[in-house]
This record gives C-alpha cells, sequence and structure tokens, in this order.
C-alpha cells in the first residue's frame, strides 16, 4: 500500500516538473523572439547574416565606431593634459605666494624646489629660442636661406624635388604623410579646445579639416621643424592663423591667433616700358581678380619713355568704364627703362599715411586671389617679408605642339614638370611693407637695365632681423614670352640672360625631342615598314 502511494506520488512530481520545465521553456522562447516590429532597421544589408556583405557592412560600422570612440578619448586625454598644466601652474603661484609672504608650510619646501619642466622640454624650448621661428636670423648670403614647403590637405609644393622631380605632389614616403596629417589634426585640437575661446565665451565655432587652406613648413637639420598653418575664419576676409613647431619631439604650440586682413590694402607696383599686348592681358586678369574678386589693391604703373603712353592710358580708361575702378597711379618716367628704379619711385610714391603692403610685380605675371591672399598674411610690418617662388610657365609652341590648338591661359596654368618649373632663381616678386621698405634702404639705384636689383634688395633682408618666408606660391605664374637678351649687356647680366631664356623654352626631355626630332621620326618609319 505504502508502495503503491510513494509510486503515485513520485508520477505526479515528475508530471508537475515537466510542465513547469516545458513552460519556462516556451516563455523563454517568446522572450527571445527578435521583434518584427523593431524601432531600429536591421544592420546587415540585405542577403541575411550569412551574406559577405552583411558582415563587410557590420565590420565597418564596428571600425567607425571605435574610431569616433578613439578620437574623443584623444580630444579628452588632451584637455585633461592643458588642465593639468593650468593646476600646476597654479600650484606653483601659491607655493611661490606663500614663501614670498613666509608662510610656506614645512614639508612643501621641496616641492616648491621641484621645477614644473623637465629637462627635456627646457631643452625644447631652448631649440625654439635658438630656432628662425618667431624672428629671422641674419644670414651671409642667400644660398644660404632655408626656403618653405607649401603644402594642403592633398599635395605638398616643393622646390628640392628630389628624384621625382615633381615640383607638386602627393608625398610618395608614408612618414611625410603622417607627418602633415598628423600637423593639421593637432591645430585643429589647438582650435577646437576649451582653452583656445576661453576669454570669448560667444564664440563655438568647431574647425574641420575642410576649413584648412595651406600651410608653410621647412626644417632646420640641427632645431626642428616649423609649421605655419591657416584656416578659414568667420568671414571671407578672417583666418585662423597657428604656427607649430616639432624641435625633433612633440609638437610645441607657439601662437594661436585670429587673424583680419580686412583693412589691408595691396598696392601693386608694375614698371614697364612698351609692351602695350602685355599689358592689357595683365590688366584683363587684374579687373577678374583684384577689382571683381578682392576689390582691396591699388596699382601703381611707372612707364618709362612716351612712346605707347596714350595706348596705356587707354587701357586704364577702359578698365575704369567698365567698373569704375580708380584706385590707380600712372608715373611717366623720361629716361631709360630700370626696372628697380621703377619700383622704387613707385613705392616712395604712396602718399596716403597709411602703411600700405607693397607687391613688386611685373607684366607676365599672372596672379590668383589665393595668392593675394598669401601676401596679405606672410608679410608683417617689422617681421616678415615674403619672396614667394612664381611658377615658370615654358613656350605654349613646344608644349602643345602635338595639340590642334593652344589653349587658353587658365588652362594653361596647371603645375606640372611638362608645363613649367619653380622659379627659384628669381626674387623680382615680393610682399613686403612700405615701411620696411623704406627702412632697409630700397632698391640699388645705380642699377640700370635688366637683373640684380632684386637680388640686392633680397641680400638686405636676408642681413637684417626680418624674417625671409621664401615658398612657392600655387597661385603665382610667369607667362611665357619672347626674349630678348641685349648685346650691350654687360657680361655677367647678359649670362644672366641667356640662362633664363634657355631655362623658359622647355623642359630638359622636350628639347632632347626637339633636337633628336629627325632621329626620332626616322625611326618610327622604320617601324611602321
Amino acid at each position: 500500500m505504502l508502495r503503491r502511494w510513494l509510486l503515485a506520488l513520485m508520477t505526479r512530481i515528475g508530471l508537475i516538473t515537466s510542465g513547469c520545465c516545458c513552460f519556462l521553456l516556451l516563455f523563454y522562447l517568446l522572450g527571445c523572439k527578435p521583434s518584427s516590429h523593431s524601432k531600429h532597421p536591421s544592420l546587415l544589408w540585405p542577403g541575411g547574416a550569412t551574406s559577405k556583405e552583411g558582415y563587410l557592412a557590420l565590420l565597418q560600422e564596428r571600425e567607425d565606431s571605435h574610431r569616433h570612440y578613439i578620437s574623443s578619448l584623444t580630444k579628452q586625454i588632451a584637455e585633461l593634459k592643458v588642465a593639468l598644466e593650468e593646476r600646476t601652474q597654479q600650484l606653483q603661484e601659491s607655493l611661490e605666494t606663500a614663501k614670498s609672504k613666509g608662510i610656506l608650510p614645512q614639508g612643501l619646501e621641496s616641492l616648491h624646489n621641484t621645477p614644473t619642466k623637465s629637462d627635456l622640454k627646457e631643452f625644447f624650448r631652448s631649440q625654439l629660442n635658438q630656432a628662425e621661428v618667431s624672428s629671422g636670423v641674419e644670414l651671409p648670403n642667400e644660398y644660404a636661406l632655408i626656403p618653405f614647403d607649401t603644402f594642403t590637405l592633398q599635395t605638398v609644393y616643393q622646390l628640392e624635388t628630389g628624384l621625382t622631380k615633381h615640383p607638386a605632389e602627393r608625398p610618395s614616403r608614408r612618414d611625410r604623410r603622417d607627418e602633415l596629417v598628423g600637423t593639421v589634426e593637432t591645430a585643429l585640437h589647438v582650435l577646437n579646445g576649451p582653452q583656445q575661446h576661453a576669454d570669448d565665451t560667444r564664440r563655438k565655432r568647431t574647425y574641420s579639416p575642410s576649413d584648412f587652406i595651406q600651410g608653410l613648413t621647412r626644417t632646420e637639420r640641427t632645431r626642428g621643424t616649423v609649421y605655419e598653418l591657416v584656416f578659414k575664419g568667420d568671414g571671407p576676409q578672417n583666418f585662423a592663423q597657428l604656427v607649430l613647431f616639432r624641435p625633433f619631439g612633440p609638437l610645441m604650440k607657439v601662437k594661436s591667433d585670429g587673424v583680419s586682413t580686412h583693412g589691408i590694402i595691396i598696392n601693386i607696383i608694375v614698371p614697364l616700358s612698351g609692351r602695350v599686348d602685355a599689358f592689357e592681358q595683365f590688366m584683363s586678369n587684374f579687373r577678374d581678380v583684384c577689382v571683381r574678386q578682392d576689390g582691396r589693391v591699388h596699382l601703381t604703373v611707372v612707364y618709362f619713355g612716351r612712346d605707347q603712353i596714350d595706348q596705356v592710358k587707354a587701357v586704364l580708361d577702359q578698365i575704369t568704364r567698365e567698373t569704375r575702378f580708380r584706385s590707380f597711379t600712372l608715373i611717366q618716367m623720361n629716361e631709360k627703362f630700370s626696372r628697380g628704379r621703377g619700383l622704387d619711385v613707385g613705392a616712395r610714391a604712396w602718399r596716403q599715411r597709411q602703411n600700405v603692403l607693397l607687391f613688386f610685380c611685373d607684366v607676365d605675371v599672372h596672379f590668383t586671389p589665393d595668392f593675394l591672399t598669401s601676401c596679405r598674411l606672410n608679410a608683417d610690418a617689422g617681421k616678415k617679408v615674403y619672396y614667394p617662388v612664381l611658377f615658370s610657365q615654358y613656350n605654349p609652341s613646344i608644349i602643345y605642339s602635338n595639340h590642334t590648338h593652344i589653349p587658353s591661359i587658365k588652362q594653361q596654368l596647371v603645375i606640372k614638370n611638362e608645363n613649367g618649373f619653380w622659379r627659384d632663381f628669381g626674387f623680382g616678386m615680393t610682399c613686403q611693407y612700405r615701411s620696411d621698405f623704406i627702412n632697409i634702404g630700397g632698391f640699388d639705384r645705380s642699377i640700370r637695365g635688366w637683373g640684380l636689383e632684386d637680388v640686392h634688395l633680397y641680400r638686405k633682408y636676408l642681413h637684417s632681423k626680418l624674417m625671409v618666408v621664401r615658398a612657392p606660391s600655387r597661385g603665382l605664374f610667369h607667362l611665357w614670352h619672347e626674349k630678348s637678351c641685349a648685346d650691350e649687356l654687360p657680361p655677367d647680366k647678359y649670362k644672366m640672360c641667356m640662362q633664363t631664356k634657355a631655362m623658359s623654352e622647355a623642359s630638359h626631355g622636350q628639347l632632347g625631342a626637339l633636337f633628336f626630332k629627325r632621329e626620332i621620326n626616322s625611326q618610327k618609319q622604320s617601324q611602321e615598314i
């Protein structure tokens, strides 16, 4: 009897246990079933979770998530470092105040005597002080100057082309690319950091890589690398300019200033004698760039002689009628042409009280609005003068000899090896303030004719304490024109003139193709037989 009762009890317990298990299993399945009415879209692409596209989409999303997380952590670390430096500085100032009042508690003397900067940081600071960053140094001649490279997010414009011989290229070395990209990222962290606008709570703009315009960089082998970066500001005439220095170690912020070019007028001075056709072409570019786009320029034309002076006046009058532009000065000199004399007279003819920015220009030069901005940003009265390296165009009739027609001027102005070269031996195009030009002594007025006057002025600045910014400009071009070297020139000037003429015709490869044209055609005909 007892045995039957126990057997029935065990059976009931088993049934109840089985029922509970089934109920729990059913509840689990219902709770874990994916909802068909989820508010979030599927992370997988069409094709199912097992498709290759779906896995790639998940991997890409996770990679983007990790990248954003790392960027956020990097920014937080930078902010914490700044906060730590500020607290350390505050502590040091408090300790110094307590010591001066004689109330420094016992046991804190060692803390007060501990330097706030390590020996390594002191060394970096000494490197910065010795480098040509904040001020210029006296140099013996034009060969001692280290030129800057100009760079954007995509391209580096360089004078020392190396084996590639490309005046403009994307850096082939990965470490060079990483260096420039890292510099731009560091500048963005500075601009977007909390300490940047501590004094201006109204400004909450966030800078991005698309705001970066261009930068200059050069390396002093015993000091480090300096970077000058320009970003877009709040308006078309406002910019953010940063100077960073890498003393063969971490970057150090030198300064971070807002720069406005709103009130900076450029006095473009052009010496001229004859060549009315070239002057008409120059004024066409002047009208498009200076009058219609920039609007903050004055033109000074210093004309030598009387021949064709009426045609020059007619060109200026036509520009006035078309645009109502009247901010120009025409000075006539009844003497033999001298470029240095003309520029010197044009610079000293400015009668307004404003310390105007001078741009010494030639009638064969073509410039863009970007160059005018670089002119304003890279020249600073009493501190810096700007000596851009222009891109000199080869003879279009040689470059486009295989074309049915020669392209327009704007289509020709492309910086590449086949089209021209950096005119690094020329110092005639320069931006400098009138006060610096007067204080340095101006041009050597005894030089007549062509050449050397620009080199003498350049050397004066090298021997001074002003910084000379020498860098290739992507917005300044020398248009090709027929060049004649007068027989009455002295031997040194005649040699310089002939060298310039030879270099301006075509590249070595193009000249070689012309020289060996008969052999090339003969080989081509033999292959066709």
